[in-house]
Order: C-alpha cells, then sequence, then structure tokens
C-alpha cells in the first residue's frame, strides 16, 4: 500500500448554493484496490464521484488524480479514467457494436475493433452485438454501458450505483465481471447503497449527509459498535420493540427483515434482563446475542452523528 493514490481527495467539499453536498471529505484510493462508497441517497457518493472524474469543480479543498489537480487536468484525466454514471448515455436507436464504436473512436482507440469484440464477450453480449440498445434489457443495459467505459483501457473505473434496480441475479454476475477486471489489474470506486456490496471491497468509505462516519476494511467496521447486539424473534414486534425501548438496557432498536436487532449496555446479564422484560410484558420471544454486521454498525453511526442539514441527493 506504498503505492502513489491514484485518487485522493483532501477536506473535499461541494455545495449547491446554501446546501452542502460534501463536507470535509478526505479520501485516498490505491492501485488495485476496491473502495465502496456506502451511504443513502443523499450521503454525497455522487458529487464525490463527479469531483474525482474532473466532471464537476469541488467548492473547497483538492481532489487529484493521476498526479493531477482533478479539474486543472481535466481533459488528460479523461482517457485515464472511466466513469460510469446512474443514467449512462446509451444510444437507444444504435445496436451494441455500434454503441461501443462510437465511444472507441471519441476516446481515439487504436485496435478498437478486436477492443470491442474481446470486451462485449468478456460481458456476455457477444451474441447480441447486432441488436438495438434500447431492446435490452436492464442488466444487459448496465454490461453495455460496462463495456463502453472500459474501451479507451482506463486504470481506474469511478462507478456509480451500477447495480441499482438490476435483478439480484444480474447484481451477481457484475460484480463477478467487476472482479475479473481486479484481477486483471484495474483499480475500482464503486458509489452503492447496498450494505451488501460492502463486502465484495478491500475497503468501505461509509457516508452520511456528505459525511465521511467510517473508512475501514469491511471485517472492521462492526467493530466500532458498543455494546453487545440481540437479536429478537416474535410475532408481535410492535409491542416487542416498545418493550425493548423500555428497557434501561437497550441503547436502540431496529427492525431487521422479520426479526428486531437491539444494541444493549452491557453483555450476558444485560440480555438476561432483555428476555426477563419481554417475557414480563406477556411477549413469546428468543433472543440471542449475535455479531453485528455492516448495516448494525451504519445505524449506530448514523444515529451517533449530530444532525445536519439536508444535502443534495447523493
Amino acid at each position: 500500500m506504498s503505492e502513489r493514490p491514484l485518487v485522493a481527495a483532501r477536506d473535499l467539499q461541494v455545495r449547491y448554493g446554501a446546501t452542502e453536498a460534501v463536507r470535509g471529505l478526505s479520501l485516498e484510493v490505491r492501485p488495485g484496490e476496491v473502495v465502496g462508497l456506502i451511504g443513502p441517497d443523499g450521503a454525497g457518493k455522487t458529487s464525490t464521484l463527479r469531483v474525482l472524474a474532473g466532471l464537476q469543480r469541488a467548492s473547497g479543498g483538492g481532489a487529484e488524480a493521476m498526479g493531477a489537480d482533478c479539474w486543472v487536468g481535466r481533459r488528460a484525466l479523461h482517457h485515464r479514467l472511466g466513469y460510469l454514471a446512474q443514467r449512462f448515455a446509451l444510444y437507444g436507436d444504435l445496436t451494441v457494436d455500434e454503441n461501443v464504436q462510437f465511444f472507441a473512436l471519441m476516446y481515439g482507440v487504436k485496435g478498437w475493433r478486436e477492443r470491442r469484440a474481446h470486451l462485449l464477450e468478456l460481458v456476455g453480449l457477444g451474441d447480441f452485438r447486432d441488436r438495438i440498445a434500447e431492446r435490452l434489457s436492464g442488466g444487459m443495459k448496465q454490461k453495455l454501458a460496462l463495456a463502453c467505459t472500459l474501451i479507451h483501457s482506463p486504470r481506474m473505473l469511478l462507478l456509480d450505483e451500477p447495480t441499482t434496480g438490476v435483478d439480484p441475479v444480474t447484481r451477481r454476475e457484475f460484480w463477478r465481471l467487476l472482479a475479473e477486471l481486479v484481477g486483471d489489474g484495474l483499480t475500482l470506486l464503486v458509489a452503492t447503497p447496498y450494505l451488501d456490496e460492502a463486502e465484495r471491497c478491500t475497503r468501505v468509505v461509509l457516508m452520511h449527509e456528505g459525511r465521511v462516519l467510517a473508512d475501514e476494511r469491511p471485517a472492521a467496521v462492526p467493530a466500532l459498535l458498543p455494546g453487545t447486539v440481540v437479536e429478537v424473534t416474535t410475532s408481535d414486534r410492535t409491542a416487542a420493540t416498545a418493550a425493548l425501548e423500555a428497557s434501561p438496557e437497550v441503547v436502540d432498536v431496529a427492525v431487521f427483515g422479520t426479526t428486531l436487532h437491539a444494541r444493549l449496555d452491557g453483555d450476558g446479564e444485560a440480555v438476561a434482563n432483555v428476555r426477563d422484560a419481554l417475557a414480563a410484558a406477556g411477549i413469546d420471544a428468543e433472543v440471542r446475542s449475535i455479531r453485528p454486521g455492516l448495516e448494525d454498525a451504519f445505524l449506530y453511526l448514523t444515529r451517533s452523528t449530530a444532525p445536519a442539514a439536508t444535502s443534495e441527493a447523493s
């Protein structure tokens, strides 16, 4: 990890009028990393990526890519970075082949026909080269967008929520493709609202309302959460939530699918007291201590952050 960062931000700020979308963000991404910008809509992920890609000027602080200022050197940077936006500008009336050709010619790629054939086979579109882009499924459009983004052989990809709106199978396939690209030496900075995708990253940067809450390896993030987490399984979650919130040992409660997760200020004795409190309230529930996950940690970090003004939608 001694190599110079491919991109770096120092006290980055992005404002839209009186709205602060990014508030003092610092970040480095080194060669070979897969860094996830994790956070909900409004966290500032898109604004951060746009500045690092040289598409938008920072309001304050600094941002560098490949050793140059992202904004000053943006023309050269666009030939060395790949940027996949949330709504990639595919041309619906062009075929798969023609879309990739357009971006190849725009970037001045030599030997682009061979490169195009390789990329379309890589993303699984080799049999659909003559299909009009607007007739592709959502997942296939994302794969085509990825091929277009890779046509000029960038050193690094910036991807803005590339799997939002696609089915679970396509999400897995897309991440498999990304893993292959990383294996070939590509570096990734991926923005996503999905915490399960953070597990696929070498590092995660948790963002909320324009601020960085944590910058850690995925396995290290849950350790930031103090206390004990218990999972409560019951048929009456409403009554159980009220009973838990009234218990002095319980710091906070959140719904996790069909169960509840409660964070306790204590360990074994606190867990026993919670069981007793639920039983005393006449609630039939199974209570067991669990290892906290990324979502537990993220909820804790967002709740422990002082309220801030509403920011620009991610």
